[in-house]
């Protein structure tokens, strides 16, 4: 990519598959163009939903293995959309201290008691179950957390829902295409059915939008009830041609492949951080692989000065990360070759020479 005129190597983009340039993924974003137009024209409920919408709707069903899928214009309106049309102010929410923004959001517009849980601490969750009372409980947690790239105990939470009569929701936005059989995921990996599965159509699949899938019951709720669906003009039909296709590719051979590359990325790029003397996980599970800096102004003097050496990873820093953490997030992709991530590694060297890394 190009920055200010100089090309670099992104270290920053949620495009873990590299499909967001893929040829057939373009390619059914123009056709979509051609047959339907460019808007959507209106709201679901109205006339703006089209033939690539429930199309999408129902291969994302069939690749969950789930009744149904419903489509939101992004992540955050999926979130504050499920949130605020689930739980009310009778209800108890119990959410991960670690959560996305849109998470907290949610609980927020839901006007739900919310008791925020240590990160992933599922003694904790039960703790919090067995002695708080409401009409309806629901756990809330990432799969992924886009910060940090830990995995969520989703399978130890159903366990503690199933046994203190809780909803769990889950949000796959960094899980969904990269992670589990198939790219289906954290829930899969764990072998886990969440009542409200949220995934993304922005990261993995490199399109726009996101989706709810689960029971019929639950997505006709929300297709009635949670105001950022029925109140948002619909997605742009060249935006769910573009996922469909990218779904396509992802549940095909050449999606193992790309995994498997992402994969073996990942663990060059983690190999190399531990040679520098920076903490990360001996296995890292994700292509999200955080650089703790700590203090704010020296992580975004580290980022500025790693695009001097034409390595573009973003400085992560409050609120986006509690204080003291402030980072280097590196992300990962297919479209990456090992030669772009030992230009990394080779510009941090250069970093770690001139003392950004002291403490």
């Amino acid at each position: 990519m190009e920055v200010d005129g100089d090309r670099v190597v992104s270290f920053s983009s949620n495009d873990y598959l590299g499909l967001a340039g893929a040829g057939v993924v373009v390619e059914a974003a123009e056709r979509a163009l051609g047959e339907e137009g460019f808007g959507a024209g209106a709201s679901r409920l109205i006339v703006g939903s089209l033939q690539s919408h429930r199309r999408l709707e129902e291969r994302l069903a069939a690749f969950h293995e789930r009744p149904a899928a419903l489509l939101f214009n992004s992540g955050y309106q999926a979130n504050v959309g499920v949130l605020s049309a689930l739980a009310g102010p009778e209800d108890v929410i119990f959410s991960d201290a670690l959560n996305h923004a849109s998470l907290i959001d949610g609980c927020r517009l839901s006007r739900a008691r919310v008791e925020v849980y240590g990160h992933c601490d599922v003694a904790a969750v039960a703790r919090k179950l067995e002695s708080s009372r409401g009409r309806r409980r629901f756990v809330v947690t990432d799969a992924v957390f886009s910060m940090d790239g830990d995995i969520a105990p989703v399978a130890d939470l159903r366990a503690v829902c199933d046994r203190y009569d809780a909803v769990l929701i889950v949000d796959e936005a960094h899980g969904v295409g990269v992670l589990g059989p198939a790219g289906r995921g954290v829930c899969a990996a764990q072998h886990v059915l969440a009542d409200v599965h949220v995934g993304t159509l922005g990261k993995a699949f490199g399109a726009f939008g996101a989706y709810v899938v689960g029971s019929r019951e639950l997505t006709t709720l929300l297709m009635n009830k949670a105001r950022s669906f029925v109140f948002s003009t619909a997605l742009p039909p060249s935006v769910p041609a573009a996922a469909e296709a990218a779904l396509s590719l992802l549940r095909s051979p050449e999606g193992d492949a790309r995994r498997s590359k992402l994969a073996a990325l990942t663990l060059r790029l983690a190999a190399g951080l531990r040679a520098l003397g920076l903490p990360t996980p001996p296995a890292p599970q994700t292509p999200i692989l955080p650089v703790i800096l700590g203090d704010a102004a020296r992580a975004m003097a580290a980022s500025q000065r790693l695009l001097e050496l034409h390595v573009f990873v973003q400085g992560i820093r409050p609120p986006t990360v509690p204080a003291g953490t402030s980072r280097l997030r590196f992300s990962l992709s297919a479209a990456h070759e090992p030669a772009h991530v030992d230009q990394a590694l080779d510009a941090l060297a250069t970093l770690a020479a001139e003392d950004f890394f002291k403490r």
